[in-house]
């Protein structure tokens, strides 16, 4: 059967700040059932498809999209920028074999969480600023957009939370980042760019009780004041929710919605 040349797609970036991880894609489409994968490096040290596998799914049967799922090389082995050049690849990848998927090229939206909403926003900017591929949405959900600076006051507030506390970040950002001075890269800290216009549409989701939550917000109204459309969703109740986002949980279940709606929204577009 010759399959729907309507598909889109919808670049997933995952939150993995830990060693040894190479660079993985996976598409899902509507189906579940009938993944397509491809493996550029089958180490797998830290972290694991199957944490992200759910919420994939999910998303490319709901909304519906394709999924590309991308496991980008971690720190420390492979610092700054190198995991956001991955991404940056794959994010040409999906535009440049766009029609081998049945998809439509100008319909690409990137999100992730956490590290991976820090990437979706960075590869967003990346792309504006080398001329493409284009992008037309960004799901950043509890992204970190500051790494240089974690004295707001969601990290006095939370600072000891044990989804993600303060330590935690310090460390993931030592392992990370080359030196103080990467800190102040605007694609290492969205929130710290000058120029944030002509970027895609976004929606940004926090969660109330999260270290990173002021700097996510603080970052949709800046948004918002370049001119570009910006939604907040603070989800009351939930701190780091990484864990519950990736596996699809019932307990996600508004950010879960949120998504499927603003994605379905800037496909139509």
């Amino acid at each position: 059967m010759k399959r729907n040349t309507n598909y889109l797609i919808l670049l997933i970036i995952v939150s993995l700040l830990l060693p040894g991880c190479a660079l993985l894609k996976r598409t899902f489409d509507r189906r579940p059932r009938d993944p397509v994968a491809q493996v550029v490096d089958k180490k797998m040290v830290a972290g694991s498809l199957a944490q992200y596998d759910r919420v994939c799914r999910y998303l490319a049967h709901t909304v519906p999209c394709i999924v590309v799922f991308v496991d980008y090389r971690l720190a420390p082995r492979y610092k700054f920028p190198v995991p956001l050049e991955d991404v940056y690849a794959a994010l040409r990848w999906t535009y440049a074999d766009a029609k081998s998927l049945n998809a439509d090229p100008r319909r690409i939206a990137v999100g992730g969480d956490s590290a991976g909403g820090n990437l979706s926003a960075a590869v967003s900017m990346m792309a504006r600023d080398r001329g493409g591929p284009p992008v037309v949405f960004q799901l950043l959900v509890i992204p970190a957009t500051n790494l240089a600076s974690l004295d707001t006051p969601s990290y006095r507030e939370n600072a000891s939370r044990s989804e993600l506390s303060k330590i935690a970040v310090e460390m993931a950002r030592g392992l990370y980042l080359r030196n103080t001075e990467d800190r102040y890269n605007p694609y290492a800290s969205p929130l710290l760019a000058k120029d944030l216009s002509r970027l895609p549409p976004a929606l940004v989701i926090t969660g109330e009780y999260d270290v990173v939550r002021d700097e996510g917000e603080a970052y949709a109204k800046r948004l918002q004041q370049a001119g570009v459309p910006a939604r907040i969703l603070r989800c009351k109740g939930l701190g780091h929710m990484g864990e519950i986002w990736g596996a699809a949980s019932e307990k996600a279940r508004e950010p879960l919605d949120a998504a499927v709606q603003a994605l379905r929204g800037a496909f139509k577009k």
